[in-house]
């Protein structure tokens, strides 16, 4: 079946049901952003406060289809966890986030083993389009 690339929340409604999105988020209000985002969707989202809980997630009995990963994490940092997560499940697409606007940030992410890169503040639109290009 041929994916369906959507832009907007309204045409995510119910989309990704049957769907498990795992957002890797240190803080809070990041993260009510990104579920408030993919709520319509209808995909699970699981949480993970830490690189740490995301390895447990991962390794454990959880579905997950594709990871949000911050790459700025407290302790151990989103590519670090990315290698790590590659190792357990290399085809579970991570898509970084990261703040930093410098150059080489992508490139760093796709040596860590990430198959896309937003950068902060993410837009809505660029969320879901680079979701939908996996999902």
């Amino acid at each position: 079946m041929e994916k369906v690339i959507v832009d907007n929340i309204a045409a995510t409604q119910g989309l990704w049901k049957d769907k498990t999105i795992l957002i890797v988020e240190d803080v809070e209000s990041n993260y009510q952003f990104l579920a408030a985002t993919l709520r319509k969707s209808g995909a699970e989202i699981l949480w993970a406060k830490s690189g740490e809980e995301a390895l447990k997630l991962v390794s454990g009995d959880a579905i997950i289809d594709i990871v949000l990963m911050d790459v700025q994490l407290d302790g151990m940092d989103g590519y670090m966890v990315t290698v790590e997560l590659k190792k357990i499940r290399p085809e579970l697409p991570v898509i970084a986030q990261t703040a930093y606007a410098m150059k080489g940030e992508k490139e760093k992410s796709k040596a860590a083993g990430c198959d896309d890169y937003l950068s902060k503040p993410i837009r809505p639109s660029e969320l879901l389009r680079t979701i939908s290009r996996y999902l």
